[in-house]
């Protein structure tokens, strides 16, 4: 029967899909896209120039997006259908304002953080389960907090103490290879958005110096270690190792080995350093100050060439879809800005107030840009580098288990691979709150999750994959999410009529109403219960086989009779099937709409939803989930 049903996922919503020639349908607003601001100003005067007419997306559209941007996850039906049924003219802002303030927020931006700063307890990183619980903390509290990004990036770059205790110092350990080169590396790529690889050679040549006194020290306890500015060069003492002791009974008695303490080699008349910044000021660095200190107040000031572009950069991609330079993190001479004015003006926002990211992602989430509708009306390289609607993607990984987790009211159980110390995830957490990237699932490495091994963005992979959509056509454990969920059980179990269910489920998964034709469309859907087969004798030599495949003369594929008759009963052009899901970021048009024709039987129910079964439920709540309104940001 699924075969039939997912051959059917046809588009009904299509047909109230807004095209250049249509009227505004339920993905679109017909209110005006007026520059509000600086920003549109500047984002608009580019398409003006393309020939492009921005048009805003509905509301319906609007409160899963910033849902899922800002969040990781969907809302509820509750809050969808408040947020839709709300009339007040400024009801977006006060959305974006309250989610904001809302614990979920730390959550998924730790976790995006996560995959730039590679917290990963094991390989290739190895930075042990205690440290990469220590380091997420100190990154969600931060994000929690609002803390400065400037404050951030320096707590990053100079601290010192235990990897256990002082979670900013595991930046320097999460690196695979730890020597003045690939530290500079890392530093480049996380806070100037710029890969030394692909840049000038002389640039970045005295970049490395820096961070050349970094010393790594163990402690008696297993795997810790302490990150300190070590002028001395005591770590490379042999038997020299940070306070501590293997057993209580050994506090406050000599140590049995002062090896370490009689061979600290004496540095007391060390030569001047000179060290280069990238934009090539030379310093002197003194032999008082952590060399880290010094970089750090060249880089974090709104002077500096690549520090606020980066971030700047980087954060628009996040919700937008793509960078102003694309790549986020390729920032380099050759590979210019699609709008230098827009740019150059976010970056001086980002100045202006602080390094607040809150008040930044405020400023873009309440833009006209950000709210544009995703159907293209212009499908050049061009449109899409200026932001003439907002990119398709695929849901993260694990944004996309949890969607799933959440509409079905089950869960997943996540375990450390890591037999000591054991890492302890209690049965459903949120997958965009698991700490470690070692902690993992087949379900997120099949959907791309970041390996968390190099810190680039394009480590995540949210491209669909033809794996992919053989998974949720066929998966056992999504038919068993479906058949033993509470939240879906809850909505069949609550006594509601036909047409009260369907728009349940709608609010549940697609976050908005259905439309009259999908409902139409779902109430004549029913499947009779397979009959008995009649007793007749077994003839020699077959071999009689159950399956679960309805008689073609039962079910009949709507697929094959849209093929008979590819117009339909729609003249809209747009209302095709869909054969493929859109490529993430491409501006394909959404074939979103799930439910246009579920087929027919040939024996109809006695009255439309009345004789339907909780399995035809189910088979419509399953062909929801494998819409592409559902698997993609839109």
């Amino acid at each position: 029967m699924k075969r039939a049903l997912i051959g059917a996922v046809l588009t009904a919503a299509l047909s109230g899909t807004a095209t250049p020639e249509t009227a505004p349908g339920i993905f679109e607003s017909a209110a005006p896209a007026t520059a509000e601001c600086e920003l549109d100003r500047l984002v608009f005067a580019k398409l003006s120039s393309l020939g492009v007419q921005p048009v805003l997306c509905s509301d319906a559209v609007f409160v899963r997006r910033v849902y899922l941007d800002v969040l990781g996850t969907l809302p509820t039906a509750q809050a969808a259908r408040e947020f839709l049924e709300n009339q007040d003219a400024n009801k977006r802002r006060l959305l974006i304002d309250q989610l904001l303030a809302r614990d979920e927020f730390a959550d998924y931006w730790a976790m995006k953080w996560g995959d730039i700063l590679r917290i990963k307890a094991e390989f290739p990183v190895n930075l042990w389960p205690n440290a990469a619980q220590a380091y997420h903390h100190w990154v969600r509290a931060s994000l929690a907090a609002n803390k400065p990004y400037d404050q951030f990036a320096r707590e990053l770059l100079t601290s010192s103490g235990s990897n256990f205790r002082v979670g900013p110092v595991n930046f320097y350990r999460a690196v695979q290879n730890r020597t003045p080169e690939s530290i500079a590396r890392a530093v480049a790529l996380t806070f100037m958005g710029a890969r030394i690889d692909s840049g000038p050679a002389n640039r970045w040549a005295g970049m490395p110096v820096f961070f050349s006194q970094l010393g790594y020290k163990p402690t008696s306890e297993w795997k810790e270690e302490h990150v300190f500015w070590d002028p001395l060069g005591s770590a490379s003492v042999a038997g020299n190792s940070a306070p501590g002791r293997a057993a209580v009974a050994a506090i406050g008695q000599p140590p049995s080995n002062s090896l370490a303490a009689a061979s600290l080699p004496l540095h007391t008349n060390r030569a001047p350093v000179e060290a280069v910044f990238p934009d090539g000021t030379r310093v002197v660095l003194s032999p008082d100050r952590d060399p880290r200190e010094v970089f750090a107040d060249w880089l974090l000031t709104p002077k500096n060439p690549w520090f606020t572009r980066s971030i700047v950069n980087r954060v628009w991609a996040w919700l937008m879809g793509r960078g102003i330079i694309q790549e986020p993190d390729d920032i380099r001479d050759d590979n210019p800005p699609s709008n230098p004015a827009l740019l150059a003006y976010l970056e001086q926002q980002m100045a202006a107030g602080h390094y607040d990211l809150k008040a930044f992602y405020r400023l873009l989430l309440n833009s006209q840009t950000y709210q544009l509708s995703s159907i293209p009306r212009l499908e050049t390289a061009a449109a899409t580098a200026n932001f003439a609607s907002y990119p398709l993607r695929r849901l993260d990984a694990e944004v996309l288990s949890d969607a799933i987790n959440k509409v079905t009211g089950s869960s997943d159980l996540y375990t450390s691979p890591i037999p000591e110390p054991f890492t302890y995830i209690p049965r459903g957490m949120p997958a965009v709150t698991i700490a470690d990237g070692s902690i993992t699932s087949p379900f997120l490495a099949l959907f791309g999750r970041s390996a968390r091994a190099t810190g680039m963005e394009n480590e995540r992979n949210n491209r669909p994959t033809p794996a992919q959509s053989l998974y949720l056509l066929n998966s056992s454990d999504i038919q068993r999410k479906l058949e033993q969920g509470t939240n879906f059980q809850a909505i069949l179990a609550a006594g509601h009529k036909p047409p009260e269910i369907i728009e349940e489920l709608y609010l549940t998964i697609l976050s908005r109403f259905p439309t009259p034709a999908e409902t139409k469309a779902i109430e004549a859907y029913w499947v009779p219960p397979p009959a008995r087969p009649p007793q007749t004798a077994k003839a020699a030599g077959t071999n009689s086989v159950a399956t679960n495949s309805p008689s073609p003369s039962v079910v009949t594929n709507p697929s094959t009779a849209l093929a008979a008759n590819p117009a339909g009963t729609n003249s809209n052009p747009t209302n095709t099937l869909a054969t493929a899901p859109p490529a993430a970021g491409s501006n394909q048009a959404p074939k979103v709409g799930p439910l246009g024709s579920l087929g027919h039987t040939t024996k109809s129910p006695p009255k439309p939803g009345a004789g339907k079964r909780r399995d035809d439920w189910i088979d419509i709540a399953w062909s929801l989930i494998n819409s592409d309104e559902f698997l993609y940001r839109h």
